[in-house]
């Protein structure tokens, strides 16, 4: 087995990427359909945002795409910024997201039909955001257009729990969605501590090896943590913290190595 730092990258289906997309935006705008006017202004469990901003936020990560394929395409053969780049990239820009994405709820009249235009702006950025090759001047540097179209469902995901934890209302999940976010966030783990002292496994959809420490080779592994899906992306991008997910059981550890807290979260 190669080394944790040279482990292939996954790979994630175009198609599927894409309808996991365009219904987890479709589910985030129907849940803001539903919101009356008094819920924007209660806490969005984010430092310092309400859900109005959380809105905002949420509808520029699906505008982003949009206006990525409207710029000139980088000359191929550059650095290319992938997936495990990506989560760890987006901390550093924290404060200057945190002000473009006030500066477009100033500019934002009303919530209810920004996230309409933005998931209905989808439909023609199909054919050239999933054709084979395809480059974005991504923020961070070039980024393969499938690989961002892949970030954006971290975005929707991570956004519609915290959209439906501040309001007290249900955002369905597209399981498509949620596979492609806990396996995206999994590697990022893997990545941030390399090794194959401790098996990390949140079933149905990933199992990953990381933190260095004595390799296993067969048998049950010695070092072991499970969770559910949900909880993991929490725990992946500090919605909840370890200790509080050990302490209600919402995580399985077992083995000496089997602590994940000084690796987690893994993206903010």
């Amino acid at each position: 087995m190669p080394p944790a730092s040279r482990r292939r990258a996954r790979t994630y289906d175009p198609d599927r990427t894409w309808d996991a997309l365009v219904a987890q935006a479709g589910h985030v705008r129907d849940a803001v359909r539903g919101l009356p006017a008094e819920a924007y202004g209660g806490a969005a469990g984010l430092p310092g945002w309400d859900v109005r901003l959380l809105v905002a936020h949420i509808v520029r990560q699906v505008d982003v795409l949009g206006v990525l394929l409207g710029e000139p395409e980088p000359v191929p053969g550059g650095k290319l910024t992938g997936l495990d780049a990506w989560t760890q990239e987006t901390g550093p820009i924290a404060d200057r997201l945190d002000a473009s994405t006030r500066a477009a709820e100033q500019a934002m009249d009303d919530p209810v039909a920004a996230i309409e235009a933005a998931v209905d702006g989808l439909g023609a950025l199909r054919k050239e955001a999933l054709r084979p090759g395809r480059l974005l001047a991504e923020p961070f540097g070039g980024m393969r257009a499938l690989d961002f179209t892949v970030t954006r469902l971290v975005e929707l995901v991570v956004h519609s729990d915290d959209l439906a934890r501040a309001t007290g209302r249900e955002v369905a999940l597209d399981r498509q969605a949620v596979a492609a976010v806990v396996r995206v966030l999994a590697d990022a783990l893997a990545a941030k501590a390399p090794g194959n002292a401790v098996e990390v496994r949140v079933p149905p959809y990933a199992a990953v090896q990381c933190v260095e420490g004595p390799r296993h080779t067969r048998g049950t592994p010695p070092n072991v943590v499970e969770t559910d899906p949900l909880t993991w992306i929490r725990l992946a991008t500090g919605r909840t913290g370890w200790a509080e997910a050990l302490e209600t059981a919402a995580v399985a550890a077992s083995g000496e190595r089997a602590d994940l807290g000084p690796y987690l979260p893994v993206m903010r």
